[in-house]
């Protein structure tokens, strides 16, 4: 159980406090609700872009990492589909500093032009070495688009196009940072040996001041029924054929998550699995195979994905796995089959609860969900999935018209 105080500034920061006295670490926690799926369609990349230039400077602070680290403290980013992450740690005697920080990146991110370039190239030459350069490197390039024909989630985080980055403007990323960069459209959770009144006469000091922003309605296209199979055949320099398959699935939100996450445990956690038992080990058919979520907030993908040995066709692989997809549509799980999985989540879980930066970032991610509550019934929320859930879930998904399938060839030499 993590427990945590709450309280919103008049501007609209909504900030958690976790103490935890078994540590002289203080981690700070910035979640921005803001990821690729708000983007425009012919701007695409400017969430990651922004991961990078909050990295950039500020106007007080030229360089953000150098005071940090002189502090003793690290700091990191990340950013998806629906959100951006920032987290630092540093020790519980700097920890104003921590404030000093983000505040002011939040309030006055330097927009020099030296920044945006550097940046830029930064983010050009990442689209260019880990999507374009690298062997299976393009796959969520092709594989979005094919699954989503209308809601956002069709292009990935890096963006659709390395153009929309290369011509960005000042004046388009000036106007991203004013629209989603503000403390209405932020999370903030501090963790560690805190007090939640100096935390809050803080919070006011260096947060208090900054405008709200104006207020986002986060709305999005809803994606239609896909009511017809659809596939796309590339060939690549790759060492062996790949296939991604993927099934629309519901909301990070809505119940049927947790039998969907449960069941692609089934299919490929661990060599006792059943894709990998069926498909790797008997079989031989396959060199690995992966079951897994992309979890996304408006409906994510159900994924399985494999690579092939040389002498297996797709056809073999497709109906092989397949096979083992139908049986669980119609046949509930074993008992401790299913036990064995729940614990392997909940042991995820327990684990995450472990280190103090972790807590920080699962309660902005929970609070965003709806409640930061919620992380403290998820292990419940896991055990409650019944053998039933997982066949009706795995019914509801692996519907044939509803499967997307990436054939990924490798060129054959001459």
């Amino acid at each position: 159980m993590v427990s945590f105080d709450r309280f919103t500034l008049h501007n609209g920061l909504q900030v958690l406090v976790h103490q935890d006295k078994t540590t002289p670490i203080v981690a700070m926690n910035i979640l921005y609700k803001v990821g690729s799926r708000d983007e425009s369609p012919d701007k695409t990349g400017f969430a990651h872009l922004f991961e990078h230039l909050m990295f950039g400077g500020s106007v007080n602070i030229p360089q953000f990492d150098k005071p940090l680290q002189k502090a003793g403290g690290q700091n990191n980013a990340f950013t998806n589909s629906d959100f951006t992450n920032y987290y630092l740690t540093l020790p519980k005697t700097s920890l104003e500093m921590a404030f000093w920080l983000e505040s002011d990146r939040m309030l006055s991110l330097n927009f020099s032009p030296k920044s945006l370039e550097v940046q830029r190239q930064v983010v050009i030459e990442e689209f260019k070495q880990n999507y374009l350069n690298q062997p299976y490197g393009d796959v969520y390039l092709l594989l979005k688009p094919l699954v989503y024909k209308k809601h956002p989630y069709r292009w990935n985080t890096i963006g659709k196009d390395i153009s929309h980055i290369q011509k960005a403007t000042m004046q388009d990323v000036k106007a991203f940072y004013k629209k989603y960069y503000n403390p209405g459209n932020a999370i903030l959770c501090v963790a560690g040996d805190v007090d939640t009144e100096n935390i809050k006469q803080l919070t006011e000091k260096w947060f208090g001041e900054i405008p709200s922003g104006k207020e986002l309605l986060h709305r999005y296209p809803l994606e239609p029924e896909q009511t017809e199979a659809r596939s796309l055949t590339v060939e690549r320099d790759v060492p062996q054929d790949a296939f991604y398959m993927a099934w629309h699935m519901p909301k990070r939100t809505d119940k049927a998550y947790y039998a969907c996450d449960l069941l692609s445990d089934v299919l490929s956690n661990g060599n006792s699995s059943r894709l990998f038992r069926q498909l790797v080990k008997e079989k031989q058919l396959l060199s690995e195979v992966n079951a897994y979520l992309s979890g996304d907030l408006d409906g994510g993908m159900f994924l399985v994905t494999g690579k092939l040995y040389p002498q297996v066709t797709f056809d073999e692989a497709e109906k092989a796995i397949m096979k083992e997809l139908n049986k669980l549509t119609i046949e509930n799980v074993r008992e401790e089959e299913l036990q064995k999985v729940k614990n392997k989540a909940e042991a995820a879980l327990v684990f995450s609860e472990i280190s103090v930066p972790g807590k920080a970032m699962a309660l902005c991610y929970y609070e965003m969900l709806g409640d930061a509550k919620l992380f403290n019934s998820e292990a419940e929320r896991y055990q409650e999935v019944q053998a039933d859930d997982i066949r009706e879930a795995a019914a509801h998904l692996f519907n044939p018209v509803k499967k997307n399938v990436l054939y990924y060839k490798a060129r054959k030499k001459l």
